[in-house]
């Protein structure tokens, strides 16, 4: 006879599992530990109180009365299980079960989770720590953005646009072996704004392993990886995706980028201005006629 294997407890069968043995204030934290693990994960105690309309005591006692030792474990537990890496496909299908069926859906669904990132970071815990991070970006000698995948892309973006700004800038958007190459630009005086997510790649570990070598501050922009290196990172700016284990949405974060170059160009407006103005002269070296590209000819 062939044994079943049993299959493993989410972190909702354990909750549910106990919650008719609360108090009923602890059910309610309960039930938000499972209806919005985004939250649970991007926040304090005390927030997540605010949120739940509690005390953040209650927040703390329910985490051990569902058997954790404290809030952080519990936090542990539900990364561990929220990184179980589902496949693109997987994804986009949690994600449509939730949009309907309307392309107006769609449009208003996304919308939707990009507001809820968009409070993130309005928070004024949020706008410290942004205003913390604009000084490393300012005062270093040489900024490098690290991004792989979708990110990468925002990566070059990034780079790309400070570029522009007067503030010299590498992409780290390579992977595999091909980013050891890039990885040599990095010296003393640098510092690294990362976007990664978790699980926690093997690039990721070698970035900071490098960074820590030279004492270059790294700032890192996430919605899960900050549990896992907050250790080894100088500052960690939390900027949800949309809804855990379904499809990653990146528009939060390019508000964040461009809100980053702004106020980098604000920090040095002459020398940003005069970079831009150097940029818009070679533009017509290579070109004469770029200024008057899309103009319509008069006869």
């Amino acid at each position: 006879m062939v044994e079943k294997t049993q299959k493993p407890r989410t972190f909702e069968d354990r909750v549910l599992g106990v919650i008719e043995t609360l108090a009923p204030a602890e059910q309610r934290i309960a039930r938000f530990f499972v209806d919005q693990k985004q939250a649970v994960l991007l926040n304090s105690a005390a927030q997540i109180a605010q949120l739940a309309g509690t005390s953040d005591a209650t927040v703390v006692r329910t985490a051990r009365a569902l058997g954790f030792e404290s809030l952080s474990t519990l936090r542990a537990a539900l990364l561990e299980e929220l990184t179980g890496a589902p496949s693109p496909g997987t994804r986009m299908q949690r994600t449509l079960a939730e949009t309907g069926s309307q392309a107006s859906d769609a449009l208003h669904h996304v919308i939707g989770m990009h507001e809820q990132a968009l409070d993130v970071l309005r928070r004024e815990e949020f706008a410290a720590s942004f205003e913390r991070c604009i000084d490393n970006l300012a005062n270093a000698a040489r900024r490098h953005v690290f991004g792989i995948g979708p990110s990468g892309a925002v990566a070059d973006y990034a780079s790309l646009q400070f570029n522009r700004i007067g503030l010299p800038t590498n992409a780290l958007s390579a992977s595999g072996i091909a980013l050891a190459d890039r990885l040599l630009w990095i010296g003393k005086g640098d510092v690294v704004l990362m976007i990664a997510y978790a699980p926690l790649y093997r690039e990721v570990e070698v970035l900071l392993e490098q960074a820590g070598k030279h004492d270059v501050p790294v700032i890192l922009i996430s919605d899960d990886l900050g549990l896992l290196i907050a250790d080894k990172v100088a500052e960690v700016l939390p900027v949800p995706r949309g809804n855990a284990g379904h499809l990653a949405m990146h528009g939060g974060t390019m508000v964040l980028i461009e809100s980053l170059i702004v106020a980098l160009a604000a920090k040095g407006r002459d020398a940003a201005i005069d970079s831009l103005d150097r940029l818009s002269q070679l533009r017509g070296a290579i070109d004469k006629t770029w200024s008057k590209r899309g103009t319509r000819k008069r006869k």
